[in-house]
């Protein structure tokens, strides 16, 4: 089996990033869980600027209540393994309690990660860093 080699990197600029961002649907979202790092898979949106998904109880609403700085991810790239890029975002996720904009979410395209029987909660991530890379051959 052969395995393509990118020959070209280079840095996307901020606007780059979210521009990819928001043609995505699947991330990664990172944070800290009794002092050692967990990486959970989200689905998202980009709203107003930020990172938006839905979840239950359970991790990521834990660490969206205690306004943790988290880390946020996604790429897409070539089957083929020959180009692809990858974002990632450091910010403050928090839990949206204002109905104003609740209400304005829930008109968002956005499932939820695993779909159970707890009450749907509102998540954002502020874009307080973003980076993001393309690779290709």
């Amino acid at each position: 089996m052969t395995t393509a080699v990118a020959t070209s990197l280079r840095d996307l600029s901020r606007p780059e990033c979210v521009r990819l961002l928001d043609a995505s649907s699947v991330g990664r979202l990172g944070v800290t869980m009794s002092e050692r790092p967990v990486i959970l898979p989200v689905n998202f949106a980009v709203f107003d600027g930020s990172v938006l998904f839905r979840t239950g109880r359970g991790t990521k609403l834990a660490a969206a209540t205690h306004n943790a700085l988290v880390a946020f991810e996604a790429d897409g790239f070539e089957a083929d393994g020959t180009a692809g890029w990858s974002v990632l975002v450091r910010g403050v996720c928090s839990e949206v309690t204002d109905p104003d904009l609740l209400t304005r979410m829930r008109a968002v395209p956005l499932d939820r990660w695993v779909t159970d029987s707890t009450p749907d909660r509102y998540v954002l991530i502020t874009l307080t860093e973003v980076s993001g890379r393309r690779f290709g051959s």
